[in-house]
């Protein structure tokens, strides 16, 4: 096959996208998304930088110590994650202490989840930082205000996946 055609071969093809009137386009908000979440993530990011570990870890430690034994599969859907991505950051924080895992009580082959003590410290110290945010940006904004934002995150969450309409 000629070079110019293991180049073409190459090259990925894009899929067809559609026209999209720019007027419509709310990039302030989209813009105050991506400094807002840099940041919310910032803290915690330094924090399980020194520990090896990445978002994924916050998730998962996060809502095991949210929901003590939840099972793996609950756990899979909150995240929507596959198995595979789950297992290896699991096994992770099992193996380095911070989740246990247990056989179900009715079901032996259900594996619930649940923190330990130290797991329950780093899910803490990863969050405080986050609700310390939260409360700065939330100051002085009326109850109705609040209630505005988070109902606001609410509708932001995907309809299909949440029930919303």
């Amino acid at each position: 096959m000629p070079a110019q055609s293991l180049k073409k071969a190459a090259v990925k093809q894009a899929p067809a996208l559609p026209h999209v009137d720019d007027a419509k386009i709310d990039f302030d908000t989209i813009e105050a998304f991506f400094f807002a979440y840099r940041d919310f993530v910032s803290d915690p990011d330094a924090i399980l930088e020194k520990l090896g570990y990445g978002r994924a870890h916050h998730r998962v430690v996060y809502f095991v110590c949210r929901n003590p034994g939840m099972t793996v599969a609950d756990l899979l859907d909150t995240l929507q994650i596959t198995k595979q991505s789950l297992a290896r950051v699991l096994k992770q924080l099992i193996d380095d202490g911070y989740i246990r895992q247990m056989a179900g009580p009715e079901d032996r082959r259900q594996r619930r989840l649940y923190p330990t003590l130290t797991g329950r410290e780093l899910a803490l110290a990863l969050s405080d930082p986050q609700s310390r945010r939260i409360a700065r940006a939330l100051e002085g904004m009326s109850t109705e205000a609040r209630t505005c934002v988070l109902e606001f995150l609410a509708r932001m969450r995907d309809a299909e996946k949440t029930g919303a309409e």
